[in-house]
């Protein structure tokens, strides 16, 4: 029998026998102990292959009854028939669980829309002169496509079937190899757009939206420690990954480049100028020029709009209105009684001087008024427009710093870094372009988080239209496909409603609050201990299984200790990778070897796992250390 079996059957023994042991005798069990062995049970009839969703709602049922025996039994039965649905319906209601059939949907149709092959390649060639070239280029994939999916299981396969050959032919370590790409197919878990995120907003009544923004920068610090392992371990064990030849760096020329390169020069600006403007492009057609030379004046001039734009939002005038509000009752101050009651009638100061309309007209009188009313309209327009505030001193830094990068830039951009940009724009913009348009929509308020999702969608559509693939088949296969997997997570949502109401209402939660708040813990502490359950329970148990069964037990004890939810559910998203990472379950070592050569083991591929789950270990602590890594940008947004 397999290791990883042994493994699974103690871990299920060791579960039952606990249970027998802890378990009082039948005639002193109360409610509570009927809540705590229904939390038990769930977890072995889970690792026995139970499905999920429908063991969570029966078991609820079942103990729901339970819990109303005392009742007669028409009236229990109503009672747990009205229970159940009741939280169906709470479900059905909810308006955050939209996004995720639209996100999963974007996610099968970014998959087929087949452009991860294209990124690969750009990206192997941009990144070739840097250690573990290959290995940073299936990490960095694996982030792009991850983000724009979602779906660990594609993103996970389609590496292993495009970069385990390359990474295999080029002498990297299988360990290396099967970590970095199933590490970096777990990406997708913790950078938005997230349906984890999605899930534990809807649970703990989070607003997806800030969850959204918190996750960017960790999901970001993950990748980079990811990236910076691969370098290390290039740079100090070279037969782990070696170099890439010069031949496998070398990118093709067209006829065009070749001929410019020749005659005037391998740099792409000065060459494609003098071409337009000499005798030298008699045999280049000049829209071929032009295009080509759009192409490289693309990156500054999108780095002239962005600060230009930057500009004006860090120069708008600061705009005061004054409403001119007062106490209400206040009648301004008095000085004696006189004034509070007298004088209400009186004659304003300088009434002499008036006189009525036609008596006494004077022209010169009248022009006076005219112009002054003119100097009031224009000082009062002047008002209405204030001046532009002084830009900061940073943002002079960012500009400087970005032109020089620019000029060097344009230094180095030959026609081989040119045929490498093109690359990129057929394959890494059109992600990113979707990819900021999904997450910059819900971050900066201009829809919601569903709005996105199908705005997402809709671009997805896109996509694949404009790389060829769209057909019916294939979006038949993506509509089934993301209603399949929609369908596994609402139903989950369902019976985990069922259940944790049940083990409400057995007192269940009540006992482990209770029992934790009984170990006098800190806050620290507390957080120690529910991050290490959480780990441990990501052995076993996958990411969906643990947010909709336990933090449904945490919450309230975040609440107790004065914990931020935000900041907690963050932590569990870092956490949650080890979901997909950890044996027995580990689902994308499962999905890594399904596409793997014979002659890799699972046993390696769980080899290679181990650093990047110390890794994201390492992420957590940080995390926990400089809670503004995710804190920052929903305070500085919202």
């Amino acid at each position: 029998m397999r290791k990883e079996v042994w493994f699974g059957l103690s871990i299920l023994i060791a579960i039952v026998v606990g249970i027998a042991i802890l378990m009082p005798s039948p005639e002193n069990i109360t409610n509570g102990h009927l809540g705590l062995l229904m939390l038990a049970l769930i977890v072995v009839t889970i690792m026995l292959g139970f499905p999920t969703a429908f063991t969570l709602m029966g078991m609820g049922v079942v103990f729901t009854y339970l819990a109303y025996s005392q009742l007669p039994m028409q009236t229990a039965i109503e009672q747990t028939l009205d229970l159940m649905v009741l939280r169906a319906y709470s479900v059905m209601t909810n308006d955050v669980l939209i996004a995720v059939p639209l996100f999963i949907f974007m996610g099968y149709l970014v998959e087929r829309a087949n452009l991860i092959e294209k990124l690969f390649k750009s990206m192997h060639l941009v990144l070739a002169r840097i250690p573990g070239s290959l290995g940073v280029a299936t990490i960095v994939t694996c982030a792009v496509f991850a983000t724009a999916t979602g779906i660990v299981g594609a993103v996970v396969t389609l590496m292993g079937l495009l970069a385990m050959p390359a990474m295999m032919k080029a002498g990297y370590s299988v360990r290396l190899t099967a970590g970095a790409i199933t590490a970096g197919g777990c990406l997708g878990i913790m950078i938005p757009p997230s349906v984890l995120l999605i899930v534990y907003g809807a649970v703990a009544g989070v607003s997806v939206v800030k969850l959204y923004a918190g996750a960017f920068f960790p999901g970001l610090m993950l990748a980079s420690l990811y990236v910076l392992y691969v370098i290390l371990m290039a740079k100090i064990f070279p037969k782990s990954a070696p170099p890439l030849s010069e031949e496998e760096r070398r990118v093709d020329l067209p006829p065009f480049a070749e001929t410019l390169k020749d005659t005037i020069s391998n740099k792409a600006l000065p060459a494609l100028l003098k071409a337009i403007k000499g005798k030298n492009n008699a045999d280049i057609p000049m829209a071929v020029l032009l295009r080509n030379l759009a192409l490289v004046v693309l990156p500054a001039v999108i780095f002239v709009a962005a600060m230009s734009l930057t500009y004006k939002v860090v120069t708008a005038p600061v705009v005061t209105v004054d409403y001119g509000l007062q106490e209400m009752g206040g009648f301004g101050s008095f000085d004696d009684d006189s004034d509070l009651y007298g004088g209400g009638l009186a004659e304003p100061e300088g009434a002499e001087s008036l006189q009525p309309m036609g008596l006494g007209f004077d022209a010169a009188d009248d022009t006076t008024d005219a112009n002054a009313q003119a100097e009031a309209v224009e000082e009062s327009s002047e008002a209405a427009s204030p001046p532009r505030e002084p830009a900061p001193t940073w943002f002079w830094i960012v500009l400087a710093i970005g032109t020089v990068i620019m000029l060097i830039f344009y230094v180095m951009f030959t026609f081989a870094r040119l045929e490498i940009f093109k690359m990129l724009i057929g394959s890494f913009f059109p992600l990113a372009i979707l990819i900021a348009a999904v997450l910059g929509s819900i971050v900066f308020g201009f829809a919601t988080p569903s709005e996105a999702a199908a705005m997402g969608a809709f671009g997805g559509i896109l996509l694949a239209f404009a790389y060829g693939r769209l057909n019916m088949g294939m979006m038949k296969e993506s509509v089934y496909l993301a209603a399949k997997t929609s369908a596994m997570v609402c139903w989950l949502f369902v019976g985990s409603a069922i259940f944790s109401a049940a083990f409400a209402l057995l007192g269940g939660q009540e006992i482990i609050n209770a029992w934790v708040l009984s170990m006098d813990l800190t806050p620290v502490q507390f957080l120690i201990m529910s991050q290490v359950v959480i780990f441990l329970l990501g052995w076993p148990l996958e990411w969906t299984e643990i947010i909709v069964i336990f933090m449904p037990i945490f919450l309230p004890l975040v609440n107790h200790f004065g914990i931020d939810p935000l900041f907690f559910g963050l932590l569990v998203a870092l956490n949650l990778q080890t979901a997909f990472l950890s044996p027995p379950v580990a689902m994308s070592a499962f999905y890594l070897k399904g596409v793997s050569p014979p002659h890799v083991t699972l046993n390696q591929i769980f080899l290679g796992m181990l650093p990047f789950m110390g890794i994201q270990i390492l992420a957590i602590v940080l995390m926990y250390l400089f809670p503004g890594i995710g804190l920052w940008l929903p305070e500085v947004l919202y």
